[in-house]
């Protein structure tokens, strides 16, 4: 199998498509090649202008409902649907893109390579009784999160374009379908790993892991022990990504090893959404019962979700059993104490500290505690923290006595109060997609084809660390605790 960086074409095709097909070098059990289902009548909804210019495509040839509904392949396209498993709530099920295609990698003018993914294009052979449809609100749900994230500064699979279908799709009652353009760093998740370890094959997973290394990680495939380098770097570059969530509030929903990126970005945007007042505990998931991807339990999530794949890799970090386990535990163990530096780090900057004391760890506690007895907001307390006369934000005396405490820690740091605020305001948010705004924005679309209400939200989201013009206040304001829910969408 060659490089992923090699055998490139030597001219772009029409509207700047130069889709190559690394991830079609693999073992044919890794993928089955399938067209996407033609559908009735593709209508391009939106299409990401400034992601498409980023992948070196031109926006104004891409203006092809057919391209982005299946109906019509881009030039060098070569579809197919990926097989993987996953730890669904805890429970294994050998998986696959059920209703996904994977048109090819868009190698980018600077050499950089994305795959561009059709979601809801409809049945493949790994639907498993599924429709492999999706209908509108979910993908515009998916379009207007990912984007969010993006602006954010948050690791991310991107959204380049919806198409409703003419057709419509049965759920909860009849509903418009629609086919999201996904494009990721790539889409080898956890559960792809877990695939070919379940298939007992070490070839296969061998097959993978290179790919993975040279794909993702070049720097460990040189190291003494390649995939013991792989996994430590994937447990770094996750525990980097979760810390980012919790630093905004994000909540996943389904933190299922399908949905882990081995890439280090946030994949799969289905029952998602933003923490408004503080609480550990906040799920918004529907179908989540007993809170197992709860915002506290993101980060343990995590570390189990790495310790189903450095099982998946043991029969390659080392040819006696004990040692590999003892090299898998090891580095897995190793996650809590890298994804708090990480968590530490950003909550320091948050709060505008530059410098590391003892006992930052207490100051930031005690704030989120009583930010969680009093409701508080999470992103507007940040965000008038980093405002000035942030004493005013409450009388509350436990308040003041921590605001305090926070003032005399910034007095022992040599950096400048206008350096602190410049910092904090870099760190702190003004605007999160605030779930009900959310709501509205796919309530227009869905049930009356206006996109104007989307298109102001995504407006605002798009500057989200700008305090200094701050948005109309319905886009601020969050939701009373325990009034949301949300859905998968299959």
């Amino acid at each position: 199998m060659s490089s992923p960086a090699s055998a490139s074409s030597p001219h772009p095709a029409p509207a700047g498509w130069h889709l190559e097909h690394s991830y079609a070098q693999l073992p044919e059990a890794f993928h089955v090649a399938f067209n996407p289902t033609p559908v009735r009548e593709p209508k391009l909804v939106i299409l990401n202008r400034a992601l498409a210019d980023s992948l070196g495509l031109d926006a104004d040839q891409l203006n092809q409902a057919g391209w982005f509904a299946g109906n019509e392949l881009p030039p060098g396209a070569r579809p197919l649907a990926q097989a993987y498993a996953g730890h669904q709530f805890g429970n294994f099920t050998m998986l696959g893109d059920g209703r996904a295609i994977l048109l090819g990698e868009q190698l980018t003018p600077d050499g950089r390579r994305f795959d561009i993914q059709l979601k809801g294009s409809g049945q493949t052979p790994f639907s498993r009784r599924g429709d492999g449809r999706a209908t509108l609100g979910p993908m515009l749900r998916e379009y207007i999160i990912s984007e969010a994230m993006h602006a954010l500064g948050i690791p991310t699979t991107r959204s380049m374009a919806v198409v409703t279908t003419g057709e419509l799709v049965r759920r909860d009652g009849m509903l418009p379908g629609a086919v999201l353009t996904r494009v990721a760093a790539s889409h080898i998740r956890v559960g792809t790993f877990e695939y070919a370890a379940a298939r007992g094959e070490k070839a296969l997973l061998q097959a993978l892991a290179d790919y993975t290394l040279q794909r993702h990680y070049p720097d460990a495939a040189s190291a003494p022990q390649p995939y013991l380098a792989l996994l430590e770097s994937v447990i770094e570059r996750q525990a980097a990504l979760i810390a980012r969530w919790q630093h905004v509030g994000f909540i996943h929903g389904v933190m299922n090893t399908d949905n882990m990126a081995l890439s280090g970005e946030t994949i799969d945007y289905g029952p998602c959404a933003f923490m408004d007042a503080y609480d550990p505990a906040t799920v918004f998931s529907s179908i989540d019962h007993q809170g197992r991807y709860a915002y506290s339990r993101q980060p343990f999530i995590a570390q189990w979700n790495l310790a189903r794949f450095a099982e998946a890799l043991l029969p390659l970090l080392d040819p006696v059993e004990e040692k590999a386990v003892e090299l898998a535990n090891d580095a897995v163990v190793g996650f809590e104490l890298i994804f708090k530096r990480h968590w530490l780090a950003g909550m320091r900057a948050k709060l505008g500290l530059f410098t590391d004391e003892g006992d930052d760890l207490a100051l930031i506690e005690s704030l989120l505690q009583w930010m969680q007895k009093t409701d508080a907001d999470f992103t507007n307390t940040f965000r008038a923290l980093s405002a000035p006369g942030s004493r005013s934000i409450s009388s509350d005396p436990v308040f003041l006595d921590w605001h305090q405490r926070w003032q005399d820690r910034l007095a022992r740091q040599p950096q400048p109060a206008q350096a602190v605020q410049e910092s904090m305001r870099q760190h702190n948010p003004v605007i999160i997609p605030r779930n009900h705004k959310v709501e509205e924005a796919l309530a227009a679309a869905v049930e009356r084809e206006d996109l104007s209400v989307m298109e102001r939200l995504l407006a605002v989201l798009a500057k989200p660390y700008d305090h200094t013009q701050l948005p109309p206040e319905e886009y601020l304001a969050g939701l009373p605790s325990g009034d949301y829910q949300t859905f998968c969408g299959t």
